[in-house]
C-alpha cells in the first residue's frame, strides 16, 4: 500500500496523509498565538509552510507520522494526530494539534483511538508517549482519557531542550485493557 492511499476512519472523521489543500487551516493553526503556544509557538505563514513540510516528508521516509484529521461531514481539516518519531525523540509518541474551531468536541480522542491502534497494530510499537508541556491540561485532559499516565518530567532534543514537557504514557498491554472503554 502507498502512503498517499493510507486512510483509517472513525465514525466522523477520516485520518490520512497530509495534503496541499490541508496547509491553509494549519497556516491558521499556526498563526493563532493560543493555539500555538505547545506546539513551537505561533509562526508567520512562510515559517508554517515549512513545518507543516515536516509531516509529508516524515511520511515519505520514515514510513509514518502525523495523520491529517478531517470532518467526515464536511471535508474541513481539523487538526494532525498521529505517531510522531523524530530524532532525540524521548519515545514513540502520538501527538496532536487541532485547529481551534474543532476544540472541545472530542475529535482529540476519537483521532487518537484510530491512530494508536494503527500504530500498535501496523509499526508494531510497544509503547505509546505523549510530550505535554506541564500547563498545557487540555492536552493532559486528552491523555487521561486514552488511559495514559503522567511518567514525569522529559527533555526534547535541541533546538527544544529548553521547553519543559511532562511525558505521559501507556504500553501496549494497558492499551489493550483502556481500548475497551472505546469499543
Amino acid at each position: 500500500m502507498m502512503h498517499a492511499d493510507i486512510r483509517l476512519e472513525t465514525p466522523r472523521l477520516i485520518l490520512r496523509v497530509p495534503r496541499i489543500e490541508d496547509f491553509e487551516r494549519y497556516a491558521q493553526l499556526m498563526a493563532d498565538e493560543v493555539a500555538a503556544r505547545h506546539i513551537g509557538g505561533r509562526q508567520p505563514r512562510a515559517a508554517a509552510w515549512r513545518k507543516f513540510l515536516q509531516m509529508p516528508g516524515a511520511w515519505a521516509l520514515q514510513g509514518f507520522a502525523m495523520f491529517s484529521v478531517v470532518d467526515k461531514a464536511d471535508g474541513r481539516w481539523l487538526g494532525q494526530l498521529g505517531p510522531w518519531r523524530p530524532e532525540g525523540w524521548p519515545g514513540n509518541e502520538i501527538g496532536y494539534s487541532f485547529h481551534p474551531d474543532a476544540w472541545g468536541r472530542g475529535y482529540a480522542t476519537e483521532a487518537a483511538v484510530a491512530a494508536i491502534d494503527w500504530a500498535f497494530d501496523t509499526l508494531g510499537w510497544p509503547d505509546i508517549i505523549h510530550c505535554i508541556a506541564p500547563d498545557n491540561t487540555a492536552s493532559q485532559n486528552v491523555a487521561r482519557r486514552l488511559g495514559s499516565v503522567r511518567r514525569g518530567p522529559g527533555r526534547l532534543p535541541a533546538p527544544f531542550e529548553d521547553h519543559p514537557i511532562e511525558i505521559w504514557g501507556q504500553t501496549r498491554e494497558q492499551w489493550r485493557e483502556n481500548r475497551k472503554r472505546f469499543a
